[in-house]
């Protein structure tokens, strides 16, 4: 973790729940929380029009709840740089994370990135907690005060494409899980853009468009395969912070 209190918090998540699918959920969402409270700080690449592209290298592993095997790499297809995960059973699930600079957190407009599922696992489903797996979830989150709100977008194996479920409240997370992309094919480059203000605003503050947006602190990438005992991989391709 970040700090003694952040350790603390996400530790209390976990430990108040009855239930062990509902321990597995909130320590899901917790994670999204404490994944971007440890992120290492890493300039992002300015490019011509003045938008920051965050280059594949600059993705660092979260250690803390990460492990033992880093099954991301670094990969090129032609010019362009990409992170290739290849999630396999029994390991533990790895996550990069990436900071966002103090300068940008109040700045960034929208957030544009290119995935591409390769592997999906096997009956991946992130509405259900007993088989939440995904070739790929981006992570976007902000803060306020010592509350992480965070959107997990994710591409699903057999989740309704356009579903948003998993909603998690409490006094230091809060989320909301975002399906983008269900099923195949595999191997094709996908776009997505999101207006950050406007994505929070629908999923935190029920679209009041003069509510203020908390800092923009940092995003987090993943395959996992854990649940469903399968392999599981995508690739990652350019991010691009738009101011």
């Amino acid at each position: 973790m970040g700090s003694a209190r952040t350790e603390k918090a996400c530790g209390s998540i976990s430990r108040d729940m009855g239930e062990v699918s509902e321990i597995a959920s909130w320590k899901r969402a917790a994670l999204a929380a404490c994944v971007l409270a440890a992120v290492l700080c890493s300039a992002p690449q300015a490019s011509a029009d003045n938008d920051l592209v965050i280059d594949a290298t600059a993705w660092r592993v979260i250690k803390s709840e990460s492990g033992p095997v880093d099954y991301y790499s670094v990969q090129s297809d032609g010019a362009n740089r990409f992170v290739h995960s290849h999630y396999v059973p029994p390991m533990k699930t790895t996550v990069l994370g990436y900071q966002i600079a103090d300068g940008d957190r109040q700045r960034v407009r929208k957030l544009q990135w290119s995935w591409r599922a390769i592997t999906l696992p096997n009956g991946g489903d992130e509405c259900s907690s007993r088989s939440a797996d995904s070739a790929a979830v981006v992570y976007v989150s902000w803060k306020r005060g010592l509350r992480y709100y965070t959107l997990k977008y994710v591409w699903s194996a057999v989740s309704k494409k356009g579903a948003v479920c998993d909603s998690r409240r409490n006094p230091f997370v809060a989320q909301d899980t975002v399906i983008v992309e269900s099923g195949g094919p595999t191997g094709v480059w996908k776009n997505v853009e999101i207006d950050l203000a406007e994505h929070f605003r629908h999923h935190f503050a029920h679209d009041d468009p003069t509510a203020s947006v908390p800092d923009f602190v940092g995003l987090g990438i993943m395959s996992d395969g854990d649940q469903t005992n399968s392999e599981s991989s995508a690739d990652f391709g350019t991010f691009r912070l738009v101011r």
